[in-house]
């Protein structure tokens, strides 16, 4: 008997207590659409951190629903994945050549594509969002516990620039692709 609870018991205990504590700092993630393209591909699976610090140019999942009040698709539990471009307090500037400029400095934006620093963000598909100005001599500041986020793929994303600002406690994690995958890009 001793044998048994030594040989079968504490190794499925170990593995569970393993997987608890594994699934507390961690989740996969799929990634389900084109708005990351091409850092994260359509169906790809992440790692998403649950107790990491968050970053500007961090890719992060957040809760979506009371976000996306646009979408009507957005249920309890719809999850997005995005790019974080404004932490709380910044001052947010996009000229019409698709420069950045986060409280006054440039921000190379090197993760995307030229055109989708200009057309893609510059070129709305909807109304911007209360308190989001995009293009020359607008500026915004981002609330305090919020942040603004983008897609890579801004002409095709559904983001901060129609939505609005993600508040703090909707943020899920930090999004990290598998070792075997490429980098995100940052």
């Amino acid at each position: 008997m001793k044998h048994w609870i030594k040989d079968w018991i504490f190794p499925i205990l170990e593995g569970l207590i393993l997987f608890f504590i594994i699934n507390f700092f961690f989740s996969i993630i799929r990634v389900s659409g084109i708005s990351m393209y091409p850092t994260l591909q359509n169906r790809e699976f992440v790692i998403m951190s649950k107790r990491v610090p968050i970053h500007r140019d961090d890719v992060i999942v957040f809760n979506a629903y009371g976000v996306d009040k646009n979408n009507p698709t957005v249920r309890k539990g719809t999850k997005y994945t995005k790019r974080i471009i404004g932490l709380p307090g910044d001052k947010i500037e996009y000229t019409n050549n698709g420069n950045l400029y986060i409280n006054g400095k440039y921000t190379s934006q090197n993760y995307i594509s030229r055109s989708q620093r200009t057309s893609g963000t510059l070129t709305l598909l909807l109304p911007e969002a209360k308190g989001v100005k995009i293009g020359a001599n607008k500026t915004f500041t981002v609330p305090k516990n919020c942040y603004f986020v983008l897609g890579d793929n801004r002409k095709v994303s559904n983001d901060s620039r129609y939505y609005g600002f993600v508040p703090k406690n909707k943020i899920l994690g930090r999004v990290y692709t598998f070792p075997w995958q490429e980098k995100i890009k940052m």
